[in-house]
């Protein structure tokens, strides 16, 4: 897709991301440096230098070199100081700023100097009307309509996580090699967890050997099955098994390329177990912006450790 109009950057930015943004501000590499980042809009000015960091940072350590920023907020004083304060800390860094725009409710706003009057009074677009979201559809891509919809992709379904209990309450570790096979089994042909396979996988993913199953030797070529796979598991598994579950689909979301859902992910393992070590790592991977295109350079290093995720 190529993005050659304020009304395109606008539309790009929740298809990139998964979800549309609220009071949030979003970098988008240009060329090859084509990463993407979102923080949270902080209330406060003074915290405007904190939100510099977090996309300066990761943006140096992959060599970005152009990006386009998106401001999302009304009109408040914090919203303009991060466009401007971003725009300046990039540019004194050497990365071109090619666009700073300012989105809200479904106008984007020009912030630069040299736009036409109309501009800076706001220009309407329709998002649900746009090329790129109508190929996002084409492409099996969902667009929720914001992060809280996204994270609650992965509630607990009740009656589902009650049914399973009992399963939980007789299964026992698999042995070794066993959880891999189980998890080719489901993802080649691209089927879900019986409750019973459901229970295994889940109390052997609490272990670090056993768990290691389940991600070291992932490809970026199956991990797209494997988060179907693990979203499905963590919406139907109760809070007392759900940590190892999530903390798997957090670094199959990370490799196959959705950070948002990778957050959610690692939310959901922190809330019952917060120093939960493979959650963490992929919260490294995440707040560093590691590409997963590293993964395979990354991989061998990690099998020769004793526990890959400390």
């Amino acid at each position: 897709m190529r993005a050659r109009t304020p009304d395109d950057i606008a539309a790009f930015v929740p298809l990139s991301l998964g979800f549309v943004p609220q009071r949030s501000v979003v970098m988008l590499g240009v060329g090859s440096g084509g990463m993407s980042a979102r923080v949270d809009l902080p209330h406060d000015p003074d915290d405007v230098d904190d939100v510099v960091e977090a996309l300066l940072r990761p943006a140096l350590r992959n060599g970005v070199r152009e990006v386009v920023v998106v401001v999302y907020d009304d009109d408040t004083t914090v919203a303009d100081e991060a466009a401007w304060s971003v725009h300046e800390e990039f540019t004194a860094a050497g990365i071109h700023v090619h666009e700073v725009l300012r989105v809200h409710d479904e106008h984007w706003f020009a912030v630069l100097p040299g736009a036409p009057l109309a501009a800076y009074q706001g220009v309407p677009f329709t998002l649900a009307e746009h090329p790129f979201t109508a190929q996002g559809v084409f492409d099996g891509r969902v667009t929720h309509a914001s992060r809280e919809a996204l994270r609650d992709t992965l509630a607990p379904d009740v009656d589902a996580a009650r049914a399973v209990e009992p399963h939980l309450a007789a299964a026992t570790v698999l042995p070794a090699g066993a959880l891999a096979d189980l998890l080719r089994r489901h993802r080649e042909p691209g089927t879900t967890f019986s409750r019973a396979d459901l229970a295994a996988a889940a109390v052997t993913v609490t272990s670090g050997a056993r768990r290691d199953e389940a991600w070291v030797t992932l490809t970026r070529g199956e991990a797209r099955r494997a988060v179907d796979l693990w979203s499905d598991a963590v919406r139907r598994l109760p809070p007392s098994h759900v940590a190892g579950a999530a903390a798997v689909l957090a670094f199959a979301a990370w490799l196959v390329g959705d950070g948002a859902l990778s957050w959610c992910a690692v939310d959901r393992c922190r809330d019952v177990e917060p120093t939960h070590s493979l959650a963490s790592l992929v919260a490294q991977l995440l707040d560093s912006a590691t590409s997963p295109d590293l993964w395979e350079e990354l991989r061998p290093r990690l099998g020769s450790t004793a526990d890959p995720a400390a």
